[in-house]
């Protein structure tokens, strides 16, 4: 346990000397930090649009499929929009963004970095007088923050509106009556979680890779260790702030209703 809290603190300590860095460094001008910032917007959010948008059809058909065909053998036709929206939007939608994050980008942000750190690349934008953590580590976080942010958004509305058109072929049901209904059960509350989720799951992956890309000493052989053991840590911390987020949410849902 102390540990774990020693390793959340360190990488506390790095998200604000970064943001420090960034903000009083001025070694190197805003073009050079919106180029590496584009380039992560570009690798980890436009070219994972395929596998998200395979796994976001697949998933929403599934979904949209079973509430469909199940509710209505109850007559509960009218709950399909709010089991969509807590389903897809508030639970399944940030986890599986997250976790393809990071297996896809995570790992190559600790690789990328460790690899930079065994090969003294660091050490030389150091020499030149350039914070590594001002031109690596920030943009790279910022980037990937805004990038699982768009993927999210992305996924629920394949996940929703392709997941019906699939759908449609096998259960009919009207896109009009479909759409009212995730439209009457979205609420502010839904807005918000889905982005305090994202951006921080967001934060998390790239935060914990760019921690363990730098925790690289010297050897090259270092740097599959750091890769794995941040994407361990990237899906745990997830998970569990997931996890806390939801708990805390209907736990106050169930004190409004003075069940608590």
């Amino acid at each position: 346990m102390t540990k774990n809290m020693e390793y959340t603190w360190r990488v506390l300590l790095m998200v604000y000397l970064s943001l420090r860095a960034t903000v009083l460094d001025q070694t190197q001008g805003a073009r050079q930090i919106v180029r590496v910032i584009s380039a992560q917007i570009y690798f980890t959010g436009w070219q994972a649009l395929p596998l998200v948008s395979v796994l976001a059809l697949a998933s929403g058909s599934v979904l949209v499929l079973q509430s469909l065909s199940n509710l209505s053998k109850f007559g509960g036709s009218q709950m399909v929009g709010p089991f969509l929206i807590v389903m897809v939007l508030r639970e399944a939608g940030p986890l599986l963004v997250a976790l393809v994050v990071t297996a896809r980008s995570g790992t190559a942000v600790a690789s990328e970095i460790g690899n930079m750190r065994a090969n003294r690349e660091i050490e030389a934008l150091e020499v030149m007088g350039i914070n590594p953590l001002s031109y690596i580590v920030f943009p790279r976080v910022l980037g990937g923050v805004i990038s699982l942010l768009c993927l999210a958004f992305y996924f629920n509305f394949v996940a929703l509106i392709g997941g019906f058109c699939v759908t449609k072929f096998i259960q009919d049901m009207p896109f009009a009556f479909y759409a009212e209904s995730l439209m009457t059960a979205f609420s502010l509350d839904d807005f918000w979680i889905f982005l305090l989720k994202n951006s921080f799951s967001g934060m998390i992956i790239f935060v914990v890779s760019c921690y363990q890309g730098l925790s690289v000493k010297k050897s090259p052989t270092e740097v599959p260790q750091v890769t794995t053991q941040a994407v361990v840590n990237s899906i745990i911390f997830v998970i569990v702030f997931n996890l806390i987020v939801t708990a805390l949410f209907y736990l106050n849902q169930l004190r409004n209703l003075g069940v608590l």
